[in-house]
């Protein structure tokens, strides 16, 4: 019988453990425009690719889409993130960014900024982006 790993010896431990410390940084900074770091990703990708719908968003991202609902009702709710009915298919919604929802994402670009460079101050810029990289990766 194999011996169970430990806790330092597990992959799944290790990324969690260090996600939840790099999103409570995100987080901190985000919260300043009242969003989070979630949230800020949903916008982020809508500002770069408008007119998405759920699956293709939810995919994307690599979410659930019934997490990836959860994040997108306040933004909805708020008026940050639109959806209007495909042309080829009522029943598929296209989410885009609001005229509030870009002037708020552009607001949270910059507590982005800030939280990145705190990031990178506390790991090193090529480590980060070596991180990075590795990551990304892993979902290509």
């Amino acid at each position: 019988m194999n011996k169970p790993l430990s806790h330092d010896e597990c992959n799944c431990f290790a990324l969690r453990q260090a996600a939840r410390f790099v999103t409570q940084i995100y987080e901190r900074h985000l919260s300043q425009v009242g969003l989070t770091a979630a949230q800020y990703t949903i916008m982020a990708k809508l500002s770069r690719k408008p007119q998405l719908t759920m699956v293709d968003l939810a995919e994307s991202m690599v979410m659930e889409r019934t997490t990836l609902v959860r994040a997108l009702k306040p933004l909805q709710r708020d008026g940050l993130i639109v959806s209007e009915a495909s042309e080829h298919d009522g029943r598929t919604y296209l989410f885009s960014l609001s005229d509030a929802g870009r002037h708020l994402f552009e607001q949270a670009a910059a507590a982005w900024r800030e939280a990145q460079d705190e990031f990178e101050a506390k790991f090193g810029k090529a480590r980060a982006k070596s991180l990075r990289s590795e990551l990304f990766s892993i979902t290509a």
